[in-house]
């Protein structure tokens, strides 16, 4: 995304006024964190521990990383204000040819594998609803969602404040009403142990996922308040909040149905609610985690076809993705390129029969390693960029940065190590960028 810094008239573009205070930035934080994989992530972190003090260490755990990360992004985002994200730190630190891959990945792996993982889980919810048999019905709700939801960004139906005011507050109801029925009629199951062996590098995948959208806050540090010292605070605030939400909807899981049932459960809210109330509780809060689901999948479409439209934009090879419907209003190439991949991938996961799993492990190792790069990119900048401003300055440096890089290394081994097909068909995706790069290269040199 070229940036000339000037508008229409010649005069110097517009910057971002600082206009958030801590409380704001703390209500942004959390609305993007907590969003449906609370509904969907526990049962399957739950199969890979062996006891419910390392299930609940492991949410714990998953704090203190999201805070570890967040700083480091701030870091990067108040020193380096831009559009682009780590689009622009990636080429500041290493490169046009590295940007390229972190902006390709987003397109075939990030940004479309959220958008399938999420239909799934609307899919999962919607068949406790109404079920259209057989194993496959999450994956049918699922290509319907993605499918409408595209077609009605392409027409030009855009999200407006009070529709996502009301999704935020269904997802808080639901939280509410979860942890209220849980404690207060929670019984835990005496269903037998699944027979998995326990594998902790996989659990923490599912539990970054869930706290995963803090990354996204760094981009409003420009906006906040006397953001050196506030943005601190906010990140603070807000991570804690949320991990305190995690803890105790797990403790809620935990105490009303067990570990064992918990670990069979592909819709755990709804298997809660069922087990303390009955059906009519599992409808009504599957109904509002389906409901969530769907608002966050239209929220991802219509962002993640933003960035898709900006790499083509910057890059002459794909510039049909760069394409903006006048009538419209939309992104609609970015939008229909972006829609038919989500939907191979939903494929791929009604192929291997494990839906909204194959999804993360499609997704977790290039997340991963771009976490990674996006660590390491700080130090690299610091060292070759001294003198740009950094208004602020991630405390305990190196050492913060180091845990983040290390931590990062470690999620990048286990989600190669404890995943299936799922993760080598998101490495393939990532490599396949390599030969468009060359493309691209020849084209500019010839």
């Amino acid at each position: 995304m070229q940036q000339t810094g000037l508008g229409r008239t010649g005069e110097t573009a517009a910057a971002p006024r600082p206009t958030l205070s801590v409380v704001d930035a703390c209500a942004i934080i959390v609305g993007i964190v907590v969003g449906v994989g609370i509904y969907r992530t526990p049962s399957i972190v739950a199969a890979n521990v062996p006891n419910e003090a390392v299930f609940l260490l492991a949410w714990l755990l998953g704090g203190v990383v999201s805070v570890i990360g967040a700083l480091c992004y701030a870091e990067l985002a108040t020193a380096y204000p831009h559009a682009g994200g780590d689009y622009h730190y990636f080429t500041r630190a290493f490169g046009r040819d590295i940007a390229f891959l972190f902006a390709w990945a987003r397109l075939v792996v990030m940004q479309t594998g959220s958008i399938a993982l999420l239909a799934f889980a609307f899919g999962d919810y919607a068949s406790e609803l109404f079920s259209l048999g057989g194993p496959w019905s999450a994956a049918v709700y699922a290509a319907l969602a993605v499918s409408a939801l595209t077609i009605l960004n392409v027409i030009g139906v855009q999200q407006s404040k009070g529709t996502q005011k009301v999704l935020v507050a269904i997802k808080i109801l639901g939280l509410t009403v979860v942890f209220i029925v849980g404690i207060v009629l929670g019984t835990p199951s005496s269903a037998p142990a699944a027979s998995s062996t326990p594998a902790f590098g996989l659990a923490m995948i599912l539990v970054l996922l869930t706290y995963g959208g803090w990354n996204e806050a760094a981009y409003i540090s420009a906006e906040v308040r006397e953001g050196h010292r506030n943005m601190s605070r906010a990140l603070l605030w807000s991570i804690g909040t949320i991990t305190a939400i995690y803890l105790l909807i797990n403790f809620t899981y935990v105490r009303g149905l067990g570990l064992a049932a918990m670990s069979q459960s592909k819709v755990v809210a709804a298997d809660l609610m069922r087990q303390a109330i009955g059906v009519a509780g599992a409808i009504f809060i599957s109904a509002l985690v389906a409901i969530g689901a769907l608002g966050s999948t239209n929220a991802t479409i219509f962002t993640g076809a933003r960035t898709a439209y900006a790499l083509g934009r910057d890059f002459s090879l794909l510039q049909f993705l760069g394409r903006w419907h006048e009538r419209a209003n939309t992104p609609v190439n970015a939008l229909l390129a972006q829609g038919v991949i989500a939907l191979c991938l939903i494929l791929l996961s009604t192929w291997t029969r494990r839906g909204f799993e194959t999804m993360v492990e499609y997704t977790a190792p290039v997340f991963w390693f771009f976490f990674l790069l996006t660590g390491l990119s700080l130090f690299i900048l610091r060292t070759t960029d001294p003198q740009t401003r950094r208004p602020f300055q991630v405390p305990l440096y190196p050492l913060t940065p180091l845990l983040f890089c290390a931590f990062s290394t470690f999620m990048l081994h286990s989600s190669l190590a404890y995943t299936g097909i799922g993760a080598l068909a998101g490495v393939a995706a990532l490599l396949a960028g390599v030969p468009v790069l060359l493309v691209m290269r020849r084209r500019q040199s010839s």
